[in-house]
């Protein structure tokens, strides 16, 4: 019928226009850490806080972002998409909050944390509200990919995951540029932590209204399984036991090596998006708030990065193993680079470096937990792929905290994306086996991984 055609398109661009904000809002309050570490260590450093103790925190949260990643996409299944997106948006708002208040418990807990092993009482708060608030954010990415793969069909698919990847690459653009702003204009890092709060309760308060679950919530039609996804013609209308959701993704050679390739890949991507403001304070002797505002370079040239990637797959016939393989050889030599070029004062190289790296990085980056994660798991358990790929890719990136920033205090930034480099490397012969082993697609509707 032409009218619930009509209203069927309708109400799909409604509900990318939504996830795509919903999910660049999470970034509001995410980055924000990474855009206040200067401050942080400015205003704590007399008292003992260091890189590295930014790092700890870090890291803590990508351990627990990592352990949600399948929990939460596998509760996605059960309880549905919308209401784990929801719920990630507010809980993420409330611990914002919380870390902004941290420092006004510091004083009770101060033999607490020195029982630890703490230097600053102020840590101990930071670490287990920071590592609450990225638990919760976990939840976004396993709703917004059990929604996608409920709104779409697979020939469509490519495109839609390609567009929703952009969401967190601009959100975390937008985000570093928007938070930068506020530090330049002198509002501190507990103002940032604040006015990111409200910033997304208010785009968790429109999603509220807006955001439906799937397309018969409304009387309209739902598209069939992707082909080739390891579930079969199963449409994922009918619960299953855990063991029928986990067990198919868990036999497939291809689902593992995606995996793998995440780790790699998220290591690095971690890495930047924690130290780029820090690095260009230390190093390129930018001031905090321009580095805040500089960072934002990194997720803005991959952004581009990925929507030329997913172009030129399509004109290989969905060959992503030779894209992701290329990108990687590229990666390898810009943190080459970045580890053998002197760059103190040097903002214009330093800056074309953190763009090439971006720009090799974050295209193959985005296909993992993206369009190969729902290509894999279909509506059945897309979002169940999708967090175990990213939990894989998180665990490997609590490196990106305590390792690198260990590294960068220890023995230098050199050394640090030298050591990157060699997780490049490893990266790409992962990669490599999974190009030998995934033919090009055979049809349209097959592309994508």
């Amino acid at each position: 019928m032409p009218d619930e055609a009509a209203r069927l398109r309708r109400w799909q661009l409604v509900t990318v226009a939504t996830l795509f904000t919903g999910y660049a809002g999470y970034y509001v309050c995410r980055s924000n850490l990474s855009v206040v570490s200067p401050l942080l260590l400015d205003e704590y450093g007399a008292a003992g806080l260091t890189k590295a103790h930014i790092g700890d925190i870090a890291s803590m949260g990508v351990l627990l972002y990592a352990i949600g990643k399948t929990l939460n996409g596998v509760a996605a299944e059960y309880v549905g998409g919308k209401r784990i997106f929801l719920l990630g948006m507010f809980a993420s708002v409330a611990c914002t909050v919380l870390f902004a208040l941290a420092p006004l418990v510091a004083a009770p807990l101060g033999g607490v944390a020195s029982g630890f092993g703490l230097p600053v009482a102020v840590l101990l708060p930071f670490l287990l509200v920071w590592a609450a608030n990225r638990f919760v954010q976990s939840m976004g990415w396993g709703g917004l990919v059990q929604i996608a793969a409920r709104w779409f069909p697979a020939s469509r698919m490519a495109t839609v995951m390609g567009v929703l990847c952009m969401s967190y690459l601009l959100g975390d653009a937008a985000a570093r540029l928007y938070l930068g702003g506020l530090v330049t204009a002198g509002l501190g890092w507990r103002g940032v932590f604040l006015a990111s709060a409200a910033t997304l309760g208010a785009i968790g308060g429109v999603s509220l209204f807006v955001l439906k679950n799937r397309p018969a919530a409304l009387g309209l039609p739902e598209p069939p399984p992707p082909p080739g996804n390891v579930y079969g013609a199963d449409a994922g209308h009918a619960p299953v036991s855990l063991r029928e959701l986990l067990g198919p993704l868990c036999s497939s050679f291809t689902f593992w090596l995606v995996c793998l390739m995440n780790v790699g890949l998220t290591l690095v991507r971690e890495t930047f998006n924690l130290w780029n403001p820090t690095y260009l304070k230390e190093v390129v002797k930018l001031d905090a708030g321009t580095a805040g505002m500089a960072s934002l370079v990194f997720p803005l040239v991959g952004a581009g990065a990925a929507l030329l990637a997913g172009w030129l797959v399509d004109r290989l016939n969905g060959r992503y193993g030779l894209v992701v393989v290329s990108s990687l050889v590229g990666l390898i030599v810009a943190l080459g680079l970045f580890a053998w070029l002197p760059l103190e004062g040097e903002t214009g190289l330093a800056l074309a470096l953190i763009c090439a790296v971006a720009f090799f990085l974050l295209a193959p980056y985005t296909f993992c937990s993206g369009v190969l994660a729902v290509k894999l798991g279909g509506q059945r358990g897309g979002a169940t792929a999708a967090g175990i790929i990213d939990t894989a890719g998180y665990l490997g990136a609590t490196l990106a905290g305590s390792g690198v920033g260990r590294i960068a205090q220890h023995y230098g930034w050199s050394t640090a994306f030298a050591a990157l480099a060699g997780v490049a490397a490893l990266t790409a012969l992962v990669a490599t086996v999974y190009a030998l082993r995934t033919p090009p697609a055979t049809a349209p509707e097959e592309r994508g991984g």
